[in-house]
């Protein structure tokens, strides 16, 4: 549901009784992935969607009834081989969808409201909620603590929070710190090996960042096609006739300065993409050596297969590793047989839409691969050790102090 935190902080503000129902698990092909959330209200007023229109009337009906009797609920919808408009997805997928009710005096109320309020003002924010388990936990939320479960300044053995709780927060701390959104499991007593509780953990993170380096026109197109897909994009290049904001109107930033000295002091994440389009040695030879030795998630640099063969040289003189050299996407972007510079923009935010989900790039036509690549789900063990490992991310999204 934080993908609609924007209008549901607003109707808690409000203080509107709401019932929301969140896609927690998909199979096959579907419409929207896990996180996507139809919200209702007293009124009748919805936001969101959970299907893109196939059974999007039935869960309005079940989110109706969530406010009536306060009941969370879990229901599934398929494809109906009978009736292909019946309520099901004609997409051949099935999702499933927990309806929680968020009514003042819930229990649930306060813990979404936070996260509601965090991921409304830009903040990483993480909501959990338990889809199966016990009877009696399930729509149960569990708080996130902002900073990490080691920040909670709670006393367990006084009773103030529960195994179950800190177990739980613990795993959700993980995802959030990791930017993921999926399921996760616990004892319900907080041990690795009790009765078994699934949580749906559903993360919120600030935009990722493109460093787009080289102020061209093949830059201009990037910065626009990245905006779209969610990137904050920040424009560098030294020369200050050319890094304006008439030519780079959709860009977050611009930068004027030698692209490997603004590299050497700029804020990059385990998900920051770098895009080296200069097309020239006195830039990209200091640029990329300092590029690929940070932990980011992608380096691509633009060329002919010649420029890239002459700049590894250049760049193995200047100490680069072979397993270093590996990092970098040269010639950059995926073979579309793209010209102009829209085409080539293209080409390279597929390149990285498929580094970043795991896509092959290849043709959906001949492939035999999942069409959605989904991170397989995680248990307690592989979570924290996620949370032990993607220590830049984190860093960088709750900086020491922040």
């Amino acid at each position: 549901m934080l993908d609609i935190a924007a209008e549901l902080h607003r109707w808690t503000v409000q203080g509107r009784d709401f019932a929301v129902a969140t896609v927690v698990r998909v199979t096959g092909s579907a419409p929207r992935q896990p996180g996507a959330a139809l919200a209702v209200d007293r009124e009748g007023e919805a936001v969101g969607s959970v299907s893109g229109g196939c059974v999007e009337g039935a869960v309005y009906e079940l989110c109706r009834q969530a406010l009536d009797d306060g009941i969370t609920v879990r229901e599934q919808f398929g494809y109906s081989d009978e009736d292909a408009f019946a309520i099901g997805l004609t997409c051949g997928g099935i999702i499933e969808v927990l309806v929680t009710p968020v009514r003042t005096g819930d229990a649930v109320r306060p813990v979404v409201a936070a996260a509601l309020a965090a991921a409304a003002a830009g903040r990483p924010a993480a909501l959990a909620l338990v889809v199966s388990g016990p009877a009696e936990l399930l729509g149960r939320a569990v708080a996130v603590p902002a900073r990490g479960i080691q920040d909670k300044q709670v006393d367990e053995a006084s009773g103030s929070v529960s195994g179950f709780e800190r177990a739980a927060a613990t795993e959700a701390w993980a995802m959030l710190a990791a930017g993921r959104t999926g399921s996760v499991t616990v004892g319900a007593d907080g041990s690795r090996c009790g009765r078994p509780v699934t949580l749906f953990v559903e993360s919120s993170v600030p935009a990722p960042r493109m460093i787009v380096f080289g102020a061209v026109d093949f830059a201009s197109a990037l910065t626009r096609v990245a905006t779209f897909l969610g990137y904050r994009v920040t424009v560098c290049d030294a020369r200050p006739v050319f890094a304006t904001a008439a030519r780079f109107p959709e860009a977050a930033e611009i930068v004027v300065d030698w692209p490997h000295r603004y590299l050497a002091t700029a804020e990059v994440d385990a998900r920051t993409v770098l895009c080296v389009l200069t097309h020239d040695p006195k830039f990209d030879v200091p640029l990329l050596k300092a590029a690929l030795r940070l932990p980011v998630g992608y380096v691509g640099a633009m060329g002919s297969r010649r420029t890239h063969r002459e700049r590894e040289v250049a760049l193995r003189e200047e100490g680069v590793t072979a397993h270093e050299l590996g990092r970098l996407h040269s010639p950059i972007g995926l073979d579309l047989g793209a010209r102009t510079p829209e085409e080539t923009a293209l080409s390279i935010m597929a390149e990285i839409v498929a580094e970043r989900h795991g896509g092959s790039g290849a043709r959906l036509t001949d492939a035999r691969t999942p069409i959605h690549h989904e991170p397989a789900p995680s248990t307690a063990a592989d979570s924290t050790n996620a949370a032990s490992l993607d220590t830049t991310a984190l860093n960088a999204l709750f900086p020491p102090g922040g």
